[in-house]
């Protein structure tokens, strides 16, 4: 039997209610998605009601549409803020992108040109979702396959002013910084360095997938296997540099057992306190 974690946990997915139910696992706190419990009531709900009393539970969403140009979707905030009412959850988390155009949502999350007017329209939105749900919202850092050419500023710029203009808090998703440097060719400590430990207040760690195209190897963030040396290694350095976080593993699609899942867990929980103990020794 692992002992309890104190500070890593896992995404939680339907496929796995069942299994995690009845093993209750020695998990930290568990992280869904949002959007998949705005109903009345149905199994969801339920498995969610049930677990909020054994495990802390963050809400992370992929609708916000933050850096879209279209009004504020108060619908799906008014959900959102019930839904927080409902399971008072430790964490409300969504994407640093937009999904939405003339009220019709992608499935995907689309990157933002890194400008002062992206920002200045950006950050009040921000603000009008953390006083509408009257908490504080934590931004993520995407992965994306394209840069604007009128970019003025570096993504890890971006990330910190919006954070600190806005007031909100930064989940960082190591996999992602991983990726878009090995696409974009940079160095991911540069990214990683830039970041004030202090807005940081969550870690996500998942899996890429490679293709190719026009001849050119593409790292794709699919949260569809299992995290690759290089990202733990990054992980491992994130530590370093930010101290003591909690931190989920994602995983999507393709799942693996509930236990291959959790073992994640308990690596990134062993690495977070190796690394912590380096740091305070180093002090």
């Amino acid at each position: 039997m692992q002992s309890p974690l104190k500070l890593t946990g896992i995404g939680l997915r339907a496929p796995h209610y069942a299994e995690f139910l009845e093993k209750r696992p020695n998990v930290a706190w568990i992280e869904v998605h949002s959007e998949n419990y705005f109903g009345e009531g149905g199994q969801h709900l339920n498995v969610l009601e049930t677990l909020r009393h054994d495990y802390p539970i963050s809400l992370h969403g992929v609708s916000m549409s933050l850096g879209s140009t279209d009004e504020l979707n108060w619908q799906y905030l008014k959900k959102l803020k019930d839904l927080i009412t409902r399971i008072n959850p430790c964490l409300v988390s969504d994407h640093l992108c937009w999904n939405s155009v003339d009220g019709q949502y992608l499935h995907d999350l689309l990157p933002l040109p890194y400008t002062q007017e992206t920002l200045d329209h950006l950050v009040p939105r921000i603000q009008q979702v953390q006083d509408f749900l009257q908490r504080q919202l934590l931004i993520e850092n995407i992965t994306s396959y394209v840069r604007f050419e009128n970019n003025s500023m570096t993504e890890w710029e971006f990330l910190t002013e919006a954070a600190t203009r806005s007031g909100c808090g930064i989940v960082l998703d190591v996999n992602n910084i991983y990726v878009n440097a090995t696409n974009f060719n940079y160095n991911p400590d540069i990214f990683l360095s830039a970041i004030p430990a202090k807005l940081v207040q969550e870690i996500h760690l998942g899996g890429f997938t490679s293709m190719l195209i026009n001849e050119k190897e593409v790292l794709i963030d699919s949260h569809n296997c299992p995290i690759v040396p290089a990202v733990w290694d990054l992980y491992q350095r994130a530590i370093l540099h930010l101290g003591r976080k909690a931190t989920i593993i994602e995983w999507d699609t393709d799942l693996p057992a509930l236990d291959t899942l959790c073992l994640e867990a308990y690596r990134a929980e062993k690495i977070l306190r190796e690394s912590y103990a380096v740091t305070k020794l180093t002090a």
